[in-house]
């Protein structure tokens, strides 16, 4: 039997929030009219492309919102699952990038440095990110041997992913994408997380998907 889950990893549409670099984190931000657009054409290039046997997401409106446009599209059962929350940034969530550093300096330090046990008052370490991310991977992975399944979440959610998949520490660098919709192809088995493809935005400059209704 195939115990091999192929996994589409996808971070919600945009958000006015993420235009202003404002601080999302568990508040409920809707997808603005760009991230709309950007779920109906990913919705429709998956349903061109793939077979989807599931699809799961976040239960914050902005993952919800695009999960639906790709169920939708798909045919494929959708559900939803607080394990792909995006971080829990506490007192920083509503704040921009500038207004965190001149409000909290020395936690902005630690931000910008990911130290791994640090948390924001009323948010999560990156340690614990880690392992509520891992966790729910291989929880919802298990559930689809020799299937393909999609994950919709957040920008922390893909960034952890990625190192999981990579094997790169907690405190490397980002030298990698983390657009909205952007499609981020993984492999699961028992044994492991591995890489296929990171960063497929191919879709939102496909014009011909317009035409396709859904």
């Amino acid at each position: 039997m195939d115990k091999t889950t192929r996994i589409l990893a996808i971070r919600h549409g945009e958000t006015a929030w993420n235009v202003d670099t404002r601080i999302q984190g568990h508040l409920d931000i809707p997808l603005n009219d760009t991230g709309r657009w950007q779920a109906q054409r990913l919705a429709r290039a998956l349903a061109a492309r793939d077979t989807i046997h599931a699809v799961y997401s976040s239960d914050l409106q902005r993952a919800h919102e695009t999960a639906n446009a790709i169920a939708t599209a798909t045919g494929a059962p959708l559900a939803t699952h607080t394990g792909l929350r995006e971080r829990g940034f506490g007192i920083f969530e509503g704040k921009t990038y500038v207004e965190i550093e001149q409000t909290w300096p020395e936690e902005s330090e630690h931000w910008r440095q990911r130290t791994p046990h640090w948390a924001p008052a009323g948010g999560e370490s990156l340690l614990q990110v880690r392992e509520r991310v891992t966790h729910t991977l291989r929880e919802l992975a298990a559930r689809h041997p020799g299937q393909q399944i999609v994950l919709v979440a957040h920008g922390g959610v893909m960034d952890q992913l990625y190192r999981a998949a990579t094997g790169q520490d907690l405190q490397a660098p980002r030298t990698w994408q983390l657009g909205n919709t952007a499609v981020n192809r993984l492999l699961w088995t028992p044994e492991g997380l591995s890489l296929v493809g990171w960063a497929d935005t191919s879709h939102l400059e496909d014009n011909s998907l317009d035409e396709i209704s859904t």
